[in-house]
């Protein structure tokens, strides 16, 4: 389908557009008003918006180089395997990058430093750095980088109250600084905390014309009128040795605006809500760099995928900021298949049918699809979410194996290293929530890229999640899993925690009076262990047991009567004899008396429900119709394919 193609397009969104220039950009000064100012749940809307991504600088590397006390120009390389996954900036500076060998990147620096990441190994209740590592019988671990990452988030909290922190990445965080920088603005020009009596139109009258800005300090500022291409001098080498895409100078040299004429747009608010985030910004870099030792390099923009794209601008220990104004010059030269959903096998088939490299390239055919008009326009509505406060639901230790269980007993020794892991990071997280419990165990066996099959079994909660406790638990599934077989071809296995939740806080308080009680049934004898005192009856044993409810227990010594309590309900209350009984018993008699009386409660309740319950039936299928068979739709051409629903 070429571009003057008058067939109809199949994508869905705006009408077809003509080449507009400077129009295709129409949102980048929005009328800031009163109302802006003064509301707190504007969201996504909010023309004040300010964003920031966060990135740790070479993270793997700089954990390692914190752990073992590296100077920072000491050249290091974290390794898995036999390929390097990290490379910290001095190491780049001999042309080393990822995924090179070891053998290759000390050819070109003989005194590299070389880190293997953690392994787990069997037998081993936390991951360690050993020296005989080997793909066949260790799993890699990455929980040391988990754990430092987790500090560095908890440091953004602490440092920028009222922010929204989400971490997108173990080394990369989305930070919100829209409601701090609010309120600072208020503070700094309480002016615009009133609506003068004077204005025209009320709470939707136009802000003042806003102070003048100094950059000093902020930051680099990425220009809203870069040099020419052909006048550009090279891109900044940075110190990785390789060239930063669309590096350019801090600030347009004033010789360059006078050769082109071009004056700087007027600053706005939201140029003076971007300096006061670059102020905060700044500081919690530097607290980060100074208490925990790594460097950090943020991007801040009016959303989370320009932010993403400037904290990319200038590199290592760094900040850059990007106006509104300086939104269509930075992103018309950038090759669009960088950004994200823009890359892959979509990327290749867009420039390949529009013969495009650039995101100014695409512009030529305009709206034809609604999400990538705004992608390449920079707009971005989605939020800034703390995952923290989310319960991570799963978690998952994978080994791909490099030689096939082929034997069932082969199996036992990767659950073992498998459930290390699971251990580890269920009493890591329990640091945070020490009620956390995870509902199901999941062992999952494939081979090849087969889909594999699984087992899982319920999960019983327990305070103290061990090594065995979950090998036992997956050995039992393996067993269910392979059956009688004798000759296995499995290459991936997985044990995973699903269905994680926090638990009842009265399952934590209660846990001491729900002690497993003997098993044998006490013969009754002519007194009646517990009787209801309002009515005198006695209670009769069950054979459940129930923690829920409200349950307040009474040590009533002195009056001779040992255990009681009180129905919330009713207010009946209830008494247990001391006699012939240890405390033991006597908290499983009453427990159990308790239940007996919220049976009669809970069947009372049903009573009174006047409505009628659906009754599921079996209904008739109506009799088929003969039907037209409907004619396939033709398939999709060229890039349509990707955008056709």
């Amino acid at each position: 389908m070429s571009i003057g193609s008058p067939r109809k397009s199949l994508w869905k969104g705006k009408g077809k557009a003509t080449e507009r220039g400077a129009e295709d950009f129409d949102d980048l000064n929005p009328v800031i008003t009163y109302r802006h100012i003064l509301s707190q749940n504007l969201g996504v809307r909010d023309p004040l918006r300010v964003i920031a991504l966060c990135d740790s600088d070479a993270f793997y590397a700089a954990c390692e180089m914190n752990r073992l006390g590296v100077d920072k120009d000491t050249p290091l390389v974290v390794l898995q395997w036999d390929s390097l996954i990290a490379v910290n900036y001095p190491a780049r500076k001999y042309g080393i990058s990822r995924m090179d060998k070891k053998k290759d990147a000390l050819q070109r620096c003989p005194h590299l430093k070389v880190v293997h990441v953690a392994t787990y190994k069997e037998g081993e209740k936390e991951p360690g750095y050993w020296d005989d590592v080997d793909t066949n019988t260790h799993k890699v671990s990455l929980d040391y980088y988990r754990r430092e990452s987790m500090k560095i988030a908890a440091m953004f909290k602490d440092e920028l109250p009222g922010c929204e922190v989400e971490k997108a990445s173990i080394d990369e965080a989305f930070i919100d600084f829209t409601k701090p920088v609010r309120e600072i603005l208020l503070q700094r020009y309480p002016y615009l905390a009133r609506v003068p009596p004077n204005a025209p139109d009320g709470v939707d009258t136009p802000l003042p014309s806003p102070p003048s800005i100094s950059w000093d300090g902020h930051g680099n500022l990425i220009p809203v009128n870069p040099p020419a291409p052909s006048e550009e001098k090279p891109a900044k080498e940075s110190e990785s040795g390789s060239t930063v895409a669309g590096a350019q100078k801090q600030t347009v040299p004033a010789q360059s605006k006078e050769e082109h004429d071009v004056e700087e747009p007027p600053t706005t608010w939201h140029d003076v809500a971007l300096s006061i985030a670059a102020e905060l910004m700044g500081r919690a870099r530097e607290e980060v760099r100074v208490k925990l030792g790594y460097t950090t390099s943020a991007g801040i923009a009016r959303n989370k995928f320009l932010a993403k794209l400037t904290a990319s601008y200038k590199k290592l220990n760094n900040q850059s900021i990007l106006r509104n104004a300086a939104i269509p010059n930075y992103l018309k030269p950038m090759q669009f298949q960088k950004i994200r959903f823009l890359g892959g096998k979509l990327g290749e088939a867009i420039a390949k049918e529009y013969d495009v490299s650039t995101v100014g390239d695409l512009f030529k055919f305009g709206e034809d699809s609604v999400w990538v008009y705004e992608v390449l326009r920079g707009i971005d509505r989605s939020e800034v979410k703390d995952k923290g406060t989310t319960l991570t639901k799963s978690m998952l230790a994978s080994k791909n194996l490099p030689k096939p269980i082929t034997s069932p007993s082969e199996g036992h020794h990767w659950i073992r290293v498998l459930a290390a892991e699971l251990a580890l990071r269920l009493n890591d997280a329990r640091q945070m929530s020490p009620n956390l419990w995870p509902k199901t165990l999941v062992l999952h066996a494939r081979k090849g890229y087969d889909a594999g099959r699984s087992k899982q079994a319920p999960f019983p909660f327990t305070r103290e999640v061990t090594v065995d406790t979950i090998a036992v638990a997956a050995d039992k599934l393996w067993k269910e899993l392979v059956g009688n077989s004798t000759t296995l071809n499995v290459s991936t296995v997985q044990l995973a925690f699903t269905g994680i939740d926090v638990a009842e806080a009265g399952q934590r308080s209660i846990e001491g009076f729900l002690k497993p009680t003997s098993s044998k049934k006490r013969p009754r004898d002519s007194s009646e262990p517990y009787t209801d005192s309002q009515h005198g009856h006695p209670l009769g044993e069950t054979e459940t047991v129930s923690t829920g409810g409200d349950l307040t227990v009474l040590n009533n010594n002195t009056t001779g009567v040992g255990l009681s309590y009180a129905c919330s309900r009713c207010g009946k209350t209830f008494q247990l004899r001391t006699a012939h009984q240890s405390i033991q018993d006597q908290q499983g008699l009453l427990l159990k008396a308790k239940l007996e009386h919220d049976d009669f409660h809970f069947a009372q309740d049903l009573a009174k429900q006047d409505e009628p319950r659906s009754v599921i039936s079996a209904s008739k299928k109506p009799t088929a119709k003969a039907t037209k068979k409907r004619k396939a739709p033709p398939e999709p051409r060229g890039i349509e394919k990707f955008f056709r629903k």
